[in-house]
């Protein structure tokens, strides 16, 4: 009786192989930069608590340090009543609102943008009346980085009249709306400050344990493509002689 061997190689062919080819390294790279994130969401975690952790100190003090931002800062000087941006889509507790951004003007002699924090906007047909507190004041603050360039469609039309309403952080323009010299940096009320508005600062938008997350679904994806690859790549040896 005739027997035919159970052997099998493997011959996955080459359209199986062009595909794996192209998608495998494509899905470690997504992988890999996603752990590379990851990294920086924790070099910068770290730098936040590290700088947020230090005693505050006058303004003319921090700008002498060699990294500034996220320190804690005690502010004196007045607000400028006119003066003042409301930055949209901001919410908290899934209400709608904005963030006042006003300008501030230290004893220091620097002027500069203070987020005081978060106000209402339920009624978007006039801008939410914004009241100015008398100086001189002493604010809690800490310092914030340039925030990164911000997708926006067309060029931004400088508004008449304050004040404005802005969709993203540029200092750039504020500085050319105000008419002075300002950091590229901004402040931020601290909790606890006076004249301080709702803050409740919302954390890194993505932490490293999202990240994290993100490359594991990119490696299994890999892993589960080159074990189908091999699997379906494993074909019945048919050239083999049939044994007696």
């Amino acid at each position: 009786m005739n027997a035919v061997a159970s052997s099998r190689r493997f011959a996955p062919g080459w359209p199986t192989t062009l595909f794996v080819v192209f998608f495998l390294p494509l899905l470690l790279g997504l992988g890999s930069w996603q752990m590379q994130r990851a990294e920086e969401k924790r070099e910068l975690q770290s730098l936040i608590d590290l700088g947020q952790a230090q005693l505050p100190t006058s303004l003319r003090s921090v700008q002498a340090e060699p990294s500034m931002h996220w320190r804690p800062v005690r502010l004196q000087g007045s607000f400028d009543a006119e003066r003042v941006w409301l930055l949209d889509n901001r919410t908290r507790g899934g209400q709608a609102g904005v963030e006042v951004l006003q300008l501030f003007s230290d004893q220091s002699g620097q002027e500069l943008v203070v987020n005081r924090g978060w106000v209402a906007w339920p009624d978007r047909s006039s801008l939410p009346t914004i009241s100015t507190p008398a100086g001189p004041l002493v604010l809690d603050a800490e310092i914030v980085p340039p925030a990164g360039t911000a997708f926006t469609l067309g060029e931004a039309q400088t508004q008449a009249g304050w004040p404005k309403l802005i969709v993203a952080l540029d200092v750039q323009s504020m500085s050319t709306e105000a008419g002075v010299d300002l950091p590229p940096w901004t402040a931020r009320l601290r909790t606890g400050s006076s004249q301080a508005l709702r803050l409740e600062w919302p954390p890194l938008p993505t932490s490293a344990s999202r990240h994290i997350g993100y490359a594991v679904q990119w490696f299994a994806l890999a892993a589960a493509l080159l074990i189908l690859y091999i699997w379906a790549g494993f074909r019945p040896d048919r050239d083999r002689e049939p044994t007696q």
